[in-house]
């Protein structure tokens, strides 16, 4: 019996081998930064800050969520470069196409390391910052290390230090653990192989950035950095707590899916910047589920909240 449940995963692991083989090769996009003797992937798009009335339009600089990289923000980035606004985004130490970087991979590691690429890219703030999930720990942190580089923040179903002591979350993050070690487990053994298209993107991305989303979706370095970050999803909350809140002048856009959350006090917890800002924006988007609500399709709702960051800017001078 062993040898044939052998056989069946052997066959089983080659046919999404061949799957993934038969897609094609595709360079990824973007350059490579140094930030110090390791690299990490950044990817932007529209046009260089342009001048405006006020000022200059600000970039905006995207965070993803767990398990994310830079492609989840492939069809936003192109919305708003239609718009022309400017938009970055980059792959996390050890995820996608960056480097490994060193351990733990907690929020005081992944701020370190984008203080280093924002410093090393020539791209200059402040910036709206803009993260998903889990990253609204990393821009928590983020923004209360760097207040001088942060012009309003757009938060798309994003995490708050404060849900912590929402007993729901606890239990949450039991699953979730669980689940992402055995993701990890999975893609590093290639059982993930032959879900390359059927899971690979449930964003709903543009070609290139669902080739780029599918690949790491297999990739087996990129589910066990993923898995080290949501295992240290307690130490990031705990990080994030303990820095500096964000500006009340800081305009902010709390953006969620209109599906099933966590409950009430989840969504409260959610809203703490938005309600905490002087120029707050929140939308609840019909439809959209946790991932969807960056693709193509519900994906405009992030356009708007950057359109309300910009137009309760503060002038220059």
């Amino acid at each position: 019996m062993l040898i044939g449940l052998a056989l069946i995963l052997f066959a089983w692991v080659a046919a999404g081998a061949v799957m993934v083989a038969s897609a094609g090769t595709f360079k990824p996009s973007g350059v490579y930064v140094d930030i110090g003797g390791r690299k990490l992937r950044l990817v932007c798009a529209g046009p260089q800050a342009q001048a405006t009335k006020g000022g200059e339009t600000p970039t905006v600089w995207m965070e993803a969520g767990a398990f994310g990289l830079a492609a989840d923000f492939a069809a936003i980035q192109e919305k708003l470069a239609a718009k022309n606004i400017r938009s970055c985004a980059y792959d996390r130490a050890g995820m996608g196409w960056s480097d490994p970087g060193p351990q733990p991979r907690d929020s005081s590691a992944i701020v370190g390391d984008l203080e280093k690429l924002i410093a090393a890219s020539g791209e200059k703030g402040p910036f709206i910052l803009m993260g998903h999930s889990m990253a609204g720990l990393h821009t928590r942190l983020f923004a209360g290390r760097n207040p001088d580089k942060v012009a309003g923040l757009v938060l798309i179903e994003a995490t708050t230090p404060e849900q912590i002591d929402n007993p729901n979350t606890g239990k949450f993050l039991a699953v979730f653990t669980t689940i992402s070690r055995v993701a990890a487990a999975s893609a590093t053994v290639g059982t993930t192989l032959p879900l390359y298209y059927q899971a690979g993107d449930r964003i709903g991305l543009p070609p290139q950035g669902s080739a780029e989303k599918r690949h790491a979706y297999v990739s087996g370095h990129h589910a066990r950095t993923a898995a080290n970050e949501v295992v240290n999803w307690p130490r990031s909350a705990a990080e994030a707590r303990l820095a500096a809140p964000y500006d009340p002048k800081w305009p902010v856009a709390v953006i969620v899916a209109g599906g099933p959350s966590l409950g009430q006090a989840w969504n409260d917890a959610r809203r703490v910047p938005e309600k905490a800002s002087q120029a707050g924006y929140y939308e609840a988007i019909p439809g959209a589920s946790h991932t969807s609500i960056l693709g193509e399709t519900h994906g405009d709702a992030a356009v708007r909240g950057v359109e309300h960051i910009l137009a309760h800017l503060a002038p220059a001078g």
